[in-house]
């Protein structure tokens, strides 16, 4: 094979291969001889086709693989003599007019990274900013768990119905010349007034009901209603009271403990507590690594990859245009991004260079992940699938290295993080949970999101941090799947298929549900670095995570 250098600037690099036809020719033969005696064919005995007659059949198709062949054992050549280290896959480009029995040429372009300073890791001095989790902040969300875990007692009688209290209903809906529309009729609906889990309108006017009361009520759905033919559109609806209870008081108990599927109120309160010192946790290495990461790149300046940059830039493009979207004005979101796109460019190139130099402080100091923590993370990752596709993703990250290396990643980049942290001067100072927080946010942040190094956290300036979730928000959206809740109740005798419960009428036509709002999220948002409010605590009991091989 020969090889020609055309282009040598910076970190890019252009290389003109020529493999010679007869080596792809004898790549042909061996081939030939391998598979023919395998051949079948009417009129010949096994394995006695002529070679002649087995080239004709089969010629261009092994001509094929073994150019190809051909071409990917040159290309390993070419980086293995020219001791190139590639940026990202490099660009292959057969040249025009190639035919069989000529020379092969190949155009080969790409970029290399570069080689990064001896990195300096000496000297560096880190302040840990702690929080105790106090019995205050685990008594008050407990408190929480249970304002949320109500307890409903029947009202007396003649009590008329109130904000907060949780009336059950028959209803039929109603068109306004009074004919009953598909799927808005159902019986014992619970709904909790208040809520806002029904179309404007309807909890309101509910609002006043008595036990054994017949009401119609009116109310008008929504312009953007899922069910065309009613948006927009006046409707009734015929209620029959049922009952109307009241919440009673919330208590933190042992009753609120097994209410949420636990043995015992002081199995609750070390649940709450180990969640609460892990989210604290979060937010003390959340501030310890900015300021790591701001000390490095303080430190070192090289040039990285223009496609590695762009690559980054554009990932962290998607995700804002992605956020923009649930902006209230969309367009007005978009035209301040564009303002700051060259902010964000530098963002990603901040991203790559700081990437690139974890990378090689892991290197050089033999930080490593193991083939047990491998297969740990195939595991955890594979829970996302089901049956079949759980073993085809295990086998795709065994066979792609590019994908185990993208799962590998943020794991590699904690281990250096944390021998970083090892390295470094560490000053410890107690201080507030709002004290932390708010010295996160007023830092210039950005955080790296769904790229695979989480090794940044700078945002332009003008761009307003998202404002983090309240204790109760956040408590009430805890792991659908894991999270400690109260057992669920009976399922009613009888429900309409379309209840106006927003939950539970997501699939039908004519539910009197509103649509969810989407929720806001911060662009780009980091998982560490969004440290939010308690949730709710975690079983014991973990998933068991499916069997790896290898």
């Amino acid at each position: 094979m020969q090889t020609v250098e055309t282009l040598n600037e910076g970190l890019k690099r252009a290389y003109t291969l020529t493999i010679a036809a007869k080596d792809i020719e004898a790549r042909v033969d061996a081939e030939l001889a391998r598979v023919a005696p395998q051949v079948r064919m009417p009129g010949f005995r096994p394995g006695k086709v002529p070679a002649n007659i087995v080239r004709k059949m089969h010629g261009p198709a092994l001509l094929q693989d073994a150019l190809n062949t051909s071409i990917q054992e040159g290309i390993q050549t070419l980086l293995a003599e020219k001791q190139l280290r590639p940026a990202i896959q490099p660009s292959v480009q057969l040249a025009d007019g190639y035919e069989p029995g000529k020379d092969a040429e190949l155009t080969v372009e790409l970029e290399v990274l570069p080689q990064v300073p001896a990195p300096a890791i000496e000297g560096l001095k880190l302040e840990k900013l702690t929080v105790p989790a106090d019995d205050a902040v685990i008594d008050e969300q407990l408190q929480k768990f249970a304002d949320q875990t109500k307890r409903w007692e029947d009202a007396e009688e003649g009590y008329a119905a109130k904000m907060g209290d949780l009336v059950t209903v028959d209803f039929v809906g109603k068109t306004m010349d009074g004919v009953a529309f598909e799927g808005g009729t159902g019986t014992d609906m619970a709904i909790e007034l208040g809520s806002g889990r029904l179309i404007p309108g309807f909890e309101d006017a509910t609002v006043g009901v008595k036990a054994g009361e017949e009401r119609q009520i009116k109310v008008t759905f929504p312009e953007d209603y899922q069910a065309k033919e009613l948006a927009g559109q006046d409707a009734t609806f015929d209620l029959t009271v049922k009952s109307v209870k009241v919440a009673g008081e919330a208590t933190v108990d042992e009753d609120l403990a097994k209410n949420l599927g636990l043995e015992s109120l002081e199995q609750l309160r070390g649940l709450v507590r180990g969640q609460i010192e892990s989210e604290l946790g979060n937010l003390t290495r959340t501030h310890m690594k900015r300021k790591l990461l701001d000390q490095l790149a303080a430190g070192h300046d090289f040039e990285v990859p223009p496609s590695m940059v762009e690559a980054e830039f554009q990932q962290i493009w998607a995700q804002l245009e992605h956020e923009a979207t649930h902006e209230p004005d969309p367009k007005a979101a978009m035209e301040e991004m564009e303002k700051e796109r060259d902010d964000y460019r530098k963002i990603a190139e901040r991203r790559v260079r700081l990437g690139l130099l974890l990378s090689e402080i892991g290197q050089a100091n033999g930080v490593e992940v193991t083939q047990q923590e491998m297969n740990r993370l195939i595991a955890q990752a594979a829970q996302q699938y089901r049956g079949e596709d759980q073993q085809r993703f295990i086998q795709y990250i065994q066979q792609e290295p590019m994908a185990a290396a993208q799962l590998r990643a943020p794991l590699y980049e904690d281990k250096v993080v944390d021998f970083l942290f090892d390295k470094a001067e560490v000053t410890e100072r107690e201080t507030t949970r709002e004290e932390l927080e708010a010295a996160i946010e007023s830092e210039d942040g950005f955080a790296t999101g769904t790229h695979h190094h989480d090794h940044d956290n700078h945002k332009p300036k003008q761009k307003k941090a998202a404002a983090k979730k309240k204790a109760d928000e956040a408590a009430a959206e805890g792991d659908e799947g894991d999270e400690v809740k109260p057992a669920k109740k009976a399922a009613p005798k009888k429900k309409a298929a379309a209840a106006p419960a927003e939950d539970e009428a997501t699939d039908e036509a004519a539910a009197p549900a509103k649509k969810a709002a989407p929720k806001k999220k911060a662009a780009a948002a980091d998982a560490e670095s969004e440290a939010e409010a308690p949730a709710k605590p975690k079983k014991a009991a973990a998933k068991k995570a499916p069997k790896t091989e290898g």
